[in-house]
C-alpha cells in the first residue's frame, strides 16, 4: 500500500530496550488490502515485543490501515477516471499536498495544476459517480491488493518503462524472487509443434526458478501459464480487465491456480470489460515486468509481434522459437529472427543469453538436507562455483582422508557434485530443514 512512517516509528514503541538490538528497520512494504501489517511477524521478533505496549500497539496498528485506506482511495478513484494515467497522476502529486486534496480540488484548482481541459471535465463528470468507500470494500471483497507506483512491492523493473501505470491491482502474491522473470507469448491457435516448443522450453524455465509471465490467452499464453505451474514454479498472467473478470472464462480455473502460484494482476478497475483497445495496453506490462520476451508461433501482425516491439522499445531481450517458413504460424516468429531476435532452440540458450544459469543454480541450491554434523561442515564449504577439495580440507578442518569419503557418500546421495579433478559443487534443492548461505 505504500511505505507508512506510523508503522515504522511503531516499532520504537513496541521493542523491549536492549543494548544488543540493533536500530530497527522495515524489511517489507506494507500488508494488502484487508490483512493486519506483518510487522510483528517481518519487523519485530515476538521475544521482543513489551508486552504491557500490546494495546498501544493495537492502536497504531488500526491508525496505520485507517490511513493506509484513506489515501488509497483516492488513487483507486483517480485511476477509474478514463484519460487519467501517469502523466496526469504526477501532475496531481506535483501541485497538491496529497490526492485526497487533488479529488477535493475545484476545475479551476485542476486547471492551476496543469490538466487540459479534456482531463477536468472527465474528472468533474467522474467523481459524483464513483463511491470510493464502495470500490475499496469491492477491492476487499475480491481479495485485491492495490499498488502505487510508491509502493515499495511495486515491481521495480515496470517503473522503468516510459508509461508504467500509477496503480496496480494484485491478486496473489509478487516476490522477489519474481524479478528473474521471462514473459511468453504466441499465437492462440497453436500447431502441435508450438505446444510442444512451449512446453518442454517453459517447464524447464521455470524448474530454473524463472517465473513466467503471460497474458492468459488461449492458445500459447494458456500453454505457457500450465506448464510453468505443472513444473512446480511461478506465473503472473496480465489481465486486460478488470481481476473480476476472467478473460477467456474457460480459463478461470488456471487462473485461480496462478493466483495460489503467484499472482495476477491488471491496471484496469474492477468490472472493466475486456475489449480489445486493452490488450496492446496490456502487452506493455508484460515485457515492462520482464527481463525479455519469448515468442513462440505468431503471425506477422499478431498480438504476439506488438509484445515484441514493445520489448524492444523498452530495451528489453526478444527472443524467438524458429519453425517451417511453409507455416504461417511462424512467419512472425521467422521475421522476428531475422531482425535480430536470439533464436531459442531450448531454455539455455535463454539463460545464458540473459546471464541467468548462475542465479538459477544458486537458488536451486540454497536448501539441501545433511545427514551428519561433518556433512554440515562440508556443505557450508561449497556453493555453485567449483571447489577443490584441499580448500574444503583447510576451510573445514578435517583431515583428507575424512573429507574425500564423506564427499564420496554425499555425492551418491546426491547432495554434491564431482566436476573436474576434485572440484565439486552443491548440486540439488533441499526439501526440508536445513539451509545453506550460497555467497
Amino acid at each position: 500500500m505504500g511505505s507508512n512512517p506510523t508503522l515504522s516509528a511503531l516499532i520504537f514503541l513496541i521493542r523491549k530496550p536492549h543494548p544488543l538490538y540493533p536500530p530497527p528497520h522495515k524489511k517489507k512494504g506494507d500488508a494488502p488490502l484487508g490483512k493486519l501489517p506483518s510487522l510483528a511477524r517481518d519487523t519485530v521478533r515476538r521475544d521482543e515485543v513489551d508486552k504491557s505496549k500490546l494495546p498501544l500497539i493495537c492502536l497504531y496498528v488500526r491508525i496505520a490501515l485507517k490511513m493506509n485506506r484513506k489515501d488509497i482511495k483516492y488513487w483507486v478513484g483517480f485511476n477509474i477516471i478514463p484519460g487519467i494515467g501517469r502523466v496526469r497522476f504526477s501532475q496531481l502529486e506535483n501541485y497538491f499536498s496529497s490526492l485526497e486534496s487533488a479529488w477535493q480540488a475545484t476545475p479551476a484548482d485542476l486547471k492551476q495544476a496543469g490538466l487540459d481541459t479534456g482531463s477536468i471535465r472527465a474528472i468533474t463528470y467522474w467523481q459524483p459517480k464513483i463511491s470510493l468507500d464502495a470500490e475499496i470494500e469491492k477491492l476487499d471483497r475480491y481479495g485485491v491488493n492495490v499498488l502505487t507506483w510508491h509502493d515499495p512491492d511495486y515491481p521495480s523493473r515496470l517503473k522503468e518503462i516510459y508509461d508504467y501505470p500509477p496503480v496496480l491491482y494484485v491478486r496473489g502474491s509478487l516476490l522477489p524472487q519474481d524479478e528473474w522473470c521471462l514473459a511468453v507469448v504466441g499465437t492462440r491457435r497453436a500447431t502441435v509443434y508450438g505446444r510442444q516448443a512451449a512446453e518442454e522450453i517453459v517447464a524447464d524455465l521455470a524448474r530454473n526458478k524463472i517465473t513466467i509471465i503471460s497474458g492468459l490467452a488461449k492458445g500459447i499464453d494458456s500453454i505457457a501459464h500450465h506448464s510453468a505451474l505443472e513444473a512446480g514454479g511461478r506465473s503472473i498472467a496480465v489481465f486486460g480487465s478488470g481481476l473480476d473478470i476472467v478473460y477467456p472464462a474457460e480459463n478461470a480455473a488456471l487462473a485461480r491456480n496462478i493466483i495460489q502460484h503467484g499472482a495476477v494482476i491488471s491496471e484496469y478497475p474492477l468490472g472493466t470489460r475486456p475489449k480489445a483497445d486493452n490488450f496492446p495496453r496490456r502487452n506493455r506490462i508484460m515485457s515492462g515486468l520482464s527481463l525479455g520476451v519469448l515468442v513462440v508461433e505468431a503471425d506477422e501482425t499478431s498480438g504476439a509481434m506488438i509484445t515484441a516491439h514493445l520489448a524492444l522499445e523498452q530495451n528489453r531481450e526478444v527472443f524467438a522459437v524458429p519453425g517451417s517458413i511453409l507455416s504461417p504460424a511462424s512467419r512472425g516468429t521467422n521475421h522476428l529472427i531475422q531482425e535480430g531476435a536470439k533464436l531459442v532452440r531450448d531454455y539455455t540458450d535463454i539463460l545464458e543469453e540473459l546471464n541467468l544459469t548462475a542465479v538459477a543454480h544458486q537458488m536451486e541450491i540454497k536448501e539441501v538436507i545433511p545427514a551428519s554434523d561433518t556433512e554440515s561442515l562440508l556443505l557450508r564449504q561449497l556453493s555453485a562455483e567449483p571447489t577443490h577439495i584441499d580448500e574444503v580440507c583447510r576451510g573445514s578442518g578435517l583431515p583428507i582422508s575424512t573429507v574425500s569419503s564423506t564427499l564420496a557418500m554425499m555425492e551418491l546421495k546426491g547432495l554434491v557434485k564431482q566436476v573436474g579433478t576434485m572440484n565439486y559443487v552443491l548440486s540439488r534443492e533441499a526439501r526440508e530443514g536445513y539451509r545453506v548461505k550460497v555467497d
